[in-house]
């Protein structure tokens, strides 16, 4: 692991349920490549190999498109490491979780 991506994705409909959907596209997108990730209430955060993490990210706004999104932001956080020497997900919140 050399990298991780936190992803959010803003669909802007006042519809609840299109947001949802839009929002559940882009996680099991995510979660059919395989990478490691943690969903949270504002973000899905990603771990693995840099240049598959920004493969994945730069699929993100198609994925919103083929679940009928027409407006949404995409935002992304990314912690890159030149050697395999990142915090993986578990130790950054592990210590926090009940």
């Amino acid at each position: 692991m050399n990298a991780s991506i936190a992803v959010q994705v803003l669909p802007m409909y006042s519809d609840q349920k299109k947001v949802l959907d839009v929002v559940d596209a882009v996680i099991a997108y995510i979660q059919s490549t395989g990478v490691n990730y943690e969903v949270s209430a504002f973000e899905t955060t990603m771990e693995g190999d840099y240049d598959q993490l920004m493969a994945i990210l730069k699929e993100i706004p198609v994925v919103t498109a083929k679940a009928g999104g027409t407006s949404q932001m995409v935002y992304a956080k990314i912690n890159y490491f030149p050697e395999d020497a990142g915090l993986s997900i578990a130790d950054k919140v592990d210590k926090f979780k009940h």
